[in-house]
């Protein structure tokens, strides 16, 4: 099982909420336009556990987790999540996870704060 930190705010609109009504996660650019990032997409499995970030400004040294799911499926660039928990407000230090995705995270400490039920 791998862990993985996402991004859902598309330029300046945040789409967490659609994502958490539709059980899904994608990446707001295309495949062109980020290739390294479609690369992550494709290495995200089933069992996989997803987390959404958000930035808690510019310059800070924390970002905060808003939601915690298990990936379910990946199919054409869209990863079907089971949302286990959202509306999370939890601040953890920001790793420089500031991008789109990240993953899979290593770091045991740092995903045993951003992950915990």
């Amino acid at each position: 099982m791998n862990y993985w930190v996402v991004g859902a705010t598309w330029g300046h609109d945040d789409q967490a909420e659609r994502f958490y009504l539709r059980g899904t996660w994608q990446m707001g650019y295309d495949e062109a336009e980020q290739p390294g990032y479609a690369d992550k997409i494709n290495r995200i499995k089933q069992g996989d556990r997803i987390a959404v970030k958000k930035r808690d400004g510019k310059g800070a040294s924390t970002i905060s987790i808003k939601a915690i799911g298990v990936v379910k499926d990946v199919a054409e660039g869209i990863v079907y999540i089971d949302w286990v928990v959202t509306n999370l407000e939890r601040h953890v230090s920001c790793k420089n996870y500031f991008g789109t995705i990240h993953g899979p995270v290593n770091d045991k400490i740092w995903r045993n704060e951003a992950f915990c039920l």
